[in-house]
């Protein structure tokens, strides 16, 4: 769509969550707003989310929810914009949601719902989206900033970066944000893929293979951070809730705990079967608490195969540990491609926690995933960008 001029109140540079939630918040304060985007259409990752229904908030969404060098930032933004407030717009418009896990909320149909609420925003706040437009150059002008495009030049007071991370190239994801920020002259933090699967070591990765495809719930400690939900077996390695919130601590070299049996007292589960039922197998007990898959394999990997009667008090106690301390040390992981976020980024020390501006050009604002603050899976994510978007756009 062509615009009647090139100059803007602001600018946003990203029509994902964040970009599309501060346009409409900055259009409805009367600001002339436009969101450009290199992409053919916005609102990709949304669309992809949540395995196509988007799990847009979490309830329960506290600062603790989240990673980042400065801890403290997110606390403002969070506190004026939270969960029940996008929730409240999410009624507004008429969408059906789900509760699939306690406070992760979900489309019950489709993720296209949540980029139509903020795709109606900015329409009824007056903002204009320009998508199959990428920006080659920013300047300082004066307080504003002069922009070239592929569509031409562009003008604006505010010039707002929601280009979120690294994470999923195949959605568009560049590494643009961040070089923007530096030629800006703002200091960048080493970035690295979180939420992401684990790839094995192949000796570990053949014994397991054929697990693939089963999951069981697990508690699951690294670098002091423990997380008690499923593990997911797959053909290159680890997956599901427990391993992806892990990977955004580990670092390489590190080795993963998982207590297999987080709620059963092995030990004194063993000790009491053998007096019972001496004849019983540890591949019996386990059948019991596991999937009969994960059960067998991991009866095999061990090597258990006596009845329960030939194992000595202190044997039955390395079980337990086994079991309770399964060791995996993993080979990396799949990196940028699977990632859902980005950890790292613009370094938030240098910006306002309460309008996301930076302190030292505060017509420059720099929200969502492309700043220092990463969620836990499950809602966290989106609820920063939504909380950061509102930030800078009422601010902007």
């Amino acid at each position: 769509m062509a615009a009647s001029s090139s100059h803007y109140d602001v600018i946003i540079i990203g029509a994902g969550a964040a970009g599309l939630m501060c346009a409409a918040t900055a259009g409805y304060r009367g600001r002339k707003v436009l969101v450009v985007d290199h992409a053919n259409k916005p609102g990709k990752k949304i669309l992809m989310s949540g395995g196509g229904r988007c799990n847009f908030t979490n309830l329960n969404s506290t600062p603790a929810n989240f990673l980042s060098d400065n801890p403290h930032y997110c606390i403002s933004a969070l506190k004026r914009y939270t969960p029940q407030d996008f929730l409240e717009l999410v009624d507004r418009h008429g969408v059906e949601h789900e509760e699939k896990a306690p406070g992760q909320l979900f489309c019950k149909t489709s993720a296209k719902d949540i980029l139509n609420v903020l795709l109606t925003e900015c329409e009824w706040a007056g903002a204009e989206i320009r998508m199959a437009t990428s920006v080659t150059q920013v300047q300082l002008s004066g307080t504003g900033y002069k922009l070239k495009t592929s569509s031409g030049s562009l003008s604006c007071e505010s010039l707002v970066v929601a280009c979120g991370g690294l994470s999923i190239p195949t959605m568009g994801a560049t590494g643009f944000g961040y070089e923007l920020a530096k030629q800006l002259g703002l200091s960048v933090l080493p970035t690295r893929a979180g939420l992401v699967p684990f790839t094995l070591h192949p000796e570990l990765k053949q014994q397991l293979a054929p697990l693939s495809g089963v999951s069981c719930p697990v508690d699951a400690h690294c670098q002091n951070q423990h997380f008690r939900e499923p593990i997911l077996v797959t053909h290159r390695g680890l997956s599901g809730p427990s391993m992806l919130q892990i990977s955004s601590y580990w670092q390489p070299g590190d080795d993963i705990h998982i207590n297999l049996l987080p709620a059963q007292r092995i030990q004194e589960d063993l000790f009491a079967l053998r007096k019972a039922k001496p004849q019983s197998t540890l591949a019996q007990y386990l059948n019991q608490h596991l999937p009969k898959r994960f059960a067998q394999a991991f009866n095999e990997l061990q090597g258990w195969s006596r009845p329960l009667q030939e194992y000595r008090n202190i044997e039955l106690e390395q079980v337990a540990e086994t079991l309770r301390n399964w060791t995996v040390k993993p080979a990396g992981t799949e990196g940028y491609r699977t990632a859902e976020v980005t950890l790292g980024g613009v370094d938030t020390r240098q910006l306002s926690s309460k309008t996301m501006a930076v302190l030292e050009q505060p017509n420059l604002y720099f929200i969502g995933e492309v700043v220092d603050v990463t969620g836990h899976l499950g809602g966290h994510n989106f609820q920063w960008a939504w909380a950061s978007g509102v930030a800078a756009g009422n601010a902007a």
